[in-house]
Order: C-alpha cells, then structure tokens, then sequence
C-alpha cells in the first residue's frame, strides 16, 4: 500500500495521535477483511436455514434479512465494532485538526494569494435539509458547519478521515475514484476532448483533480454546498499545483449558464441528496450540457441479493447515508429520462476498471455503477 501523501493542507499529528489513526486504519481493515464475510458465513450456515425451516422459504427481500441479521449476535458484533470504528475514526483526526486550525487557515489564505485556480463561495446559499439533517458519514459538522472565520475545519477531518475509512484504498491522495472515473471515460469514449468540466458535490476536490490531470487543456470546475469542504479545496488544490475553479453552489440550481459544460460529472454523489434532488440535479445537468456534451455519474452498486442489499445499507442504518436506502432499487436510468436525458442516449453501466500496478498497490477490484447520458 502506497502511503499517504503529506501535502501542505494536512495537519500534523503527534505521535501519539499519529498511532491512533494507525490502530483505527488496522482496525477498520480487519473489520472489512476478517470479521464482515463472517456475517454471510452466519446467514447461510444458520439465519436462512432456520427461517426456510420455519416458513419454507427463503426471506424475500433486504427488509425480511434484516429483521432476521440484527437478532443475530454475531451481526451484532460485528455492527457494533464497525460504527464504533467510524466514531473512532473521527476522533483520531479532529485533535490535530482543532489544535493546528488557526496554522492551517493561514496556510490557506497564502496559498489563495497566489492561485491560479479559483474560489467563489456565497454566503446566502441555502444548505439543503439532506445536508443539515444528521452529520454524513456520522462526521461531525459534516461538510458544511463553520466554526471560525475562514474555517478549513471540516475539509482537514474529511481529507485525512476518508483515508482511514477506506484503508487506504483511495490511493495516496484519496484519487481512486476520480483516476477511475477518467479511466473509464477514456476508454469508453477515445476520442472525446472535453473543453469544459464539471464535477457536482466535489467536497474537498480529491477527484476533481484527476479530470485536470487527465484534460490539462480543459476548464474545471468543482462545485458544492459547503464552504469549509471548499475552501480546503482550493487551497489543497494550490498545494498539489492543480489549478480548479471552485464554486459555492447547490447541483439542483447551479449559477452556470445554459449550455455550460462538455462534461458533468460526479463520484459517488447521488447517494446523498434526496428523492426530489435527484430529479432536479438530472434536470440540471440536462441544462448545463452542451450539444454532444455528457454527464457520468459514478455510483456505488447496492447489491443484487437481499443479503447483499441489506449489508450495502449498513451504511444507511449506521452511518447517516439516509438517502442510500432509496437508491437500492432506484431506477437511474428512469430519473435520468424525467431530467430530460432520451432513452437512445442514456444508460447504466457496471464497470471494473482495468487497474494499473500502482492501482494494485492500494485498492482492490470493485465493480461500480456508472449512469451515463448524452444530450
């Protein structure tokens, strides 16, 4: 596994905090590879037998698995070690991040003074319910809450927390998704150059610099509802010598004129709006477009058995992902056509991206969901 990549906007943790985010990492892992299969190993060996014996059948979907899976001591072990592990996970990160808070906003505002990129936040932008509601991913604050002037708080947490989360998978500078997302548009489509680019709730930016990396002729643009996750972004941006605009603004009513973009993208984002946001950010990406121009939406798969929906929604249950649930058995491809997308032109496609070695280093294959339409 590559390690983590110590760029300007990162706090600094002490040893003993440095150990404690190493723990949380392990532990989290060991969850993930030793402990969760533990919890299908149980569902065939005993939870499906017993109730095919008791009703003959088998439980017909997610909702009848789950009844079942949480009066289950060992998915109730397994459960309660993995939301204690995500709890944890913020806690390693938020103690260097309060104490080096005041160093890192001024690390921000000198690398601001000399960007070549952009920032543009509005302060009457009104934060959506799904925002405001319950803290994502259980992080404290979420993407949005300011506690200072010039607040970087939540970006710092969520760029050094979502390491953690995942292991490392996301590669050195949590990029997986966006070198994944780019992989697969030049694969798909060799030959398109897109001049302009878009990327709809780009929190700290780690995937939007992989479209600058991969176009470094196109225009790019980052855009989401919070302004600490933003101005991170940019000043992470400047650190990593990208240069992105990025922008305060909702993705179901963006500021941009029509016909916009070439492209309108966005990693795993869906997932956290609403069941009438989803609609209104299909439509506006409809808008956006350019004759010709795309949007690619990457969205992670929840499952095809009802086993395997309901252990995909844990996420939804424990982790505040309160809109995951309803995508389960979401017809993307439908939402896409009310936007305005045509059927010829729209599709869902599922994806295992070939992987470079160094790829391999870090992350493991998945096969992701991927809804694509073209105006």
């Amino acid at each position: 596994m590559l390690p983590f990549v110590k760029h300007a906007m990162l706090p600094k943790p002490t040893h003993d905090e440095a150990a404690m985010q190493a723990f949380v990492k392990s532990l989290r892992g060991h969850l993930a590879s030793r402990v969760m299969p533990g919890t299908y190993a149980v569902y065939q060996a005993r939870i499906e037998p017993a109730f095919k014996a008791k009703t003959g059948r088998v439980p017909q979907d997610q909702h009848e698995v789950r009844k079942l899976m949480e009066a289950d001591p060992y998915y109730q072990f397994w459960s309660a070690m993995q939301r204690r592990s995500q709890e944890l996970m913020w806690d390693t990160v938020l103690d260097s991040t309060e104490r080096e808070l005041p160093d890192l906003i001024g690390r921000a505002r000198k690398l601001q003074k000399k960007a070549k990129g952009s920032l543009r936040l509005d302060p009457n932008l009104q934060v959506p319910r799904y925002h405001t509601a319950a803290d994502i991913h259980l992080q404290p604050g979420g993407y949005h809450t300011e506690f200072t002037a010039d607040d970087v708080a939540m970006g710092a947490v969520y760029d050094y927390g979502i390491y953690i989360y995942l292991n490392g998978a996301l590669g050195p500078t949590n990029n997986a998704m966006g070198m994944l997302l780019t992989g697969y548009v030049q694969e798909k489509f060799p030959g398109f150059r897109p001049a302009k680019i878009l990327d709809m709730g780009c929190a700290i930016g780690n995937s939007t610099l992989e479209w600058k990396r991969a176009f470094p002729k196109a225009e790019v643009h980052g855009i989401d509802v919070g302004a600490p996750v933003l101005r991170y972004a940019h000043a992470r941006a400047e650190a990593l010598g990208v240069p992105v605009h990025f922008s305060q603004q909702n993705a179901e009513k963006t500021g941009f004129a029509d016909g916009s973009f070439d492209l309108v993208i966005s990693h795993i984002m869906l997932h956290e709006t609403s069941k009438s946001a989803l609609v209104n950010i299909l439509r506006e990406c409809h808008r956006l477009l350019r004759p010709g121009g795309r949007m690619i939406h990457l969205e992670i798969p929840r499952g095809n058995t009802p086993l395997e929906k309901f252990m995909y929604n844990w996420e939804t249950y424990n982790n505040n992902e309160t809109f995951a649930g309803f995508m389960t058995d979401l017809d993307l491809k439908g939402e896409a056509l009310k936007g305005g997308f045509e059927a010829d032109k729209t599709f869902v496609d599922a994806y295992a991206p070939r992987m470079s070695s160094e790829q391999k280093n870090y992350s493991e294959e998945f096969t992701w969901k991927i809804l694509v339409g073209e105006k």
